[in-house]
């Protein structure tokens, strides 16, 4: 089995008030010229994790993504799974999701019941992690293929508990996504309300496209963003969000 080397790291960065940045790659929309250009800005731009996945994998080849990504880079790669078979050996580590936003069983316990000899196989560090959909403005493939109905965006409160009863289940992550192709970020009441009710680490992500966007998000208290398409529409964006994680991160050693 795997060490706890990646969830060791997110917690103390977490509890130490230090922000994260992942980016997230789809092997279906990136081809390994564009990948590379993607692998650069992350090597450049002091990134902590790599995440590869989607959720539907049609045409990428997730293994040869993750294997590449490893050739070019020293930064973790995380798989984001969006189905039981998006498995990868070469990766350090795995999202192990339970969609816990929605009431469809096949993605809270079946599909994970099918994988998990796969991921005891294939020798990953496994991250128990709380996978909640929110309403960015549009449907997206997640919801859609999983057939549950996102958290209505205006209901902080009701993503904060569920987020707390994915604590309470033991889960060591809480990630809340607006969706691939989400069209407004989560909200700042909903990460801060969250925030305010659990004590794992916060994931962020969908809708983020502007570092100004990351700067309240990260202040609401995310613990880490994670960023596909922004990242894909606008390159420098990596940078930008990177910068911003980096300038609050001094401020939190001056403050502490």
């Amino acid at each position: 089995m795997a060490d706890n080397k990646i969830y060791t790291t997110i917690t103390k960065l977490a509890n130490d008030d230090k922000k994260m940045l992942a980016i997230l790659v789809d092997p279906d929309k990136q081809d390994f010229a564009c990948l590379n250009k993607t692998i650069a800005n992350c090597n450049n731009a002091d990134v902590d994790f790599i995440f590869v996945g989607g959720s539907l994998l049609t045409s990428g080849d997730l293994a040869k993504t993750v294997r590449f990504i490893k050739e070019n880079s020293s930064i973790p790669v995380i798989i984001f799974p969006g189905s039981p078979n998006q498995i990868s050996n070469y990766a350090d580590g795995i999202l192990f999701l339970s969609l816990i936003s929605g009431r469809n069983p096949e993605f809270l316990i079946g599909n994970q019941v099918v994988a998990a000899p796969f991921v005891k196989k294939a020798n990953l560090e496994v991250l128990s992690t709380g996978y909640m959909l929110v309403d960015g403005g549009t449907q997206t493939t997640a919801s859609y293929v999983s057939n549950t109905n996102p958290l209505p965006y205006n209901k902080p409160e009701i993503a904060a508990v569920t987020a707390l009863a994915g604590e309470y289940l033991g889960m060591n992550l809480i990630y809340i996504d607006g969706g691939s192709g989400a069209k407004k970020c989560i909200s700042i009441e909903m990460v801060k309300q969250t925030k305010a009710l659990i004590s794992v680490p916060l994931l962020i992500g969908g809708g983020i496209r502007t570092s100004q966007a990351a700067n309240e998000i990260y202040l609401a208290g995310a613990d880490m963003l994670v960023i596909g398409n922004g990242a894909e529409e606008n390159r420098s964006l990596i940078t930008e969000i990177s910068t911003v994680k980096n300038q609050l991160n001094k401020a939190s050693v001056i403050k502490n």
